[in-house]
């Protein structure tokens, strides 16, 4: 959709990568955490883009946004993160204007994410768009598309199964952990680290096993103890992690760190360990493999585990596919209106201009002139000749813009914003 709000003309993009193209590793070059996607709108504001939302997930890192030309949104991805031009041309996308809408409705309904029908990036993008918000960087069009977005996803969730059952990365790292542990009930289970999906395995872990041998540990402890406190668990010093992991038979690493908080040196085991790491980038270094019985997964191969849940799922794809296209529909009827609004208002205004002054020539012209009844039946007609132009513009066989510059041409009306 162009934005011609602006002097020049700006397209709607949707720029990044995601785990299709890119792995794990990629990934986590990629990633914008807090600072750095506050870092990116702010840089965006100081170089004119009007309108930007920015997302990184462990799944995907991802701008939604107007330029004119898509590098400068890959740019601040680059820019803000490790990641790096040369590689974002080998994984990374670009979709304009429909298309770009198209991928932002997908992922946000579910239907793009790793374990289809995970509904925990449409909260990635409200959170997004907030923080837009209060910069100053979220227009009408970013603010009316994300709430079709929400709109599409509420309704997917309540009309169709795509998010039945139990089937998530947290899901299948508790399965993994079942089928490959053996008295898992009576095994030593730390947590490092209180991401996400760490969290969601960790209480699953608690509800399935009724295990009394958890261990909690965060750089910052008082946050380990709120959630330790709903859970029941053992919450420990991040100074203990060396001597925890000695004694535990599962760690679970959930950390939101940059770069490897756990490798083959910190680790002196007399036992078996089993290693998820659940973080984006990898926080558990692949060092760890080296060390006899130590077993290291990560979160991309959780996500490959598919079971009857995930088939069954399927199965609701096209009912999901059926209300986004509905959904988007209005979407783009709204833009296609936004568009042309300016000029037909434009055009009402020139007709009732050119209808004043003949009601005021005709009522001097003509004894017994009926001004009130003429008025009506003018009014009447302008409506009609406004609606078929309406009716025009909204036609998808209309060149838009060419028949927006006829008729300020034929009527000879200057819209300053379209």
């Amino acid at each position: 959709m162009e934005n011609n709000n602006t002097a020049k003309h700006q397209y709607f993009y949707s720029v990044g990568l995601s785990y299709k193209k890119a792995d794990a590793e990629i990934r986590g070059k990629f990633s914008l955490d807090t600072a750095a996607k506050t870092r990116l709108l702010e840089q965006a504001k100081l170089e004119g883009i009007e309108s930007l939302i920015v997302t990184s997930t462990c799944n995907r890192t991802e701008i939604y946004g107007f330029a004119e030309h898509p590098f400068q949104l890959i740019k601040l991805i680059c820019e803000n993160s490790q990641g790096t031009v040369e590689a974002f041309q080998k994984v990374g996308f670009v979709y304009k204007n429909q298309e770009a809408i198209s991928h932002m409705f997908r992922v946000g309904t579910g239907l793009d994410s790793q374990i289809l029908g995970d509904f925990e990036i449409i909260a990635q993008i409200k959170s997004s768009f907030s923080q837009s918000k209060f910069l100053g960087l979220a227009n009408n069009f970013m603010e009316r598309l994300v709430n079709a977005v929400i709109q599409a996803s509420k309704k997917i969730k309540t009309d169709t199964e795509i998010s039945s059952g139990a089937t998530s990365v947290s899901f299948a790292a508790v399965q993994y952990i079942f089928k490959n542990v053996e008295d898992i009930g009576n095994k030593n289970i730390l947590l490092f680290g209180t991401g996400k999906i760490g969290r969601n395995t960790c209480e699953n872990l608690v509800k399935h096993t009724k295990n009394e041998h958890i261990t909690l540990i965060n750089r910052t402890k008082s946050k380990a103890e709120k959630i330790a406190g709903k859970l029941n668990l053992i919450v420990k010093d991040y100074s203990e992690l060396h001597l925890e992991l000695q004694k535990a038979d599962v760690v679970v690493v959930a950390t939101g760190a940059q770069n490897p908080t756990v490798d083959k040196a910190i680790l002196n085991l007399k036992k078996p360990l089993l290693i998820l790491d659940l973080s984006i980038p990898k926080n558990v270094n692949e060092d760890v493999q080296e060390l006899e019985g130590v077993t290291l997964i990560h979160m991309d191969y959780l996500s490959q585990l598919t079971d009857e849940t995930l088939e069954n799922r399927k199965k609701s794809i096209p009912a999901a596919e059926a209300i986004i296209e509905e959904i988007k529909e209005e979407f783009i009827t709204w833009t296609k209106g936004r568009k042309f609004a300016p000029t037909i208002n434009a055009l009402k205004a020139k007709l009732n201009a050119i209808k004043i002054s003949e009601l005021d020539f005709q009522s001097k012209k003509i004894s017994n002139f009926n001004e009130e009844q003429a008025e009506i039946i003018s009014n009447r007609i302008i409506q009609k000749i406004t609606t078929h132009f309406a009716n025009h513009l909204k036609d998808d066989n209309t060149m838009v813009d060419e028949s927006i510059e006829w008729i300020e041409k034929v009527f000879k009306i200057g819209v300053t914003a379209k």
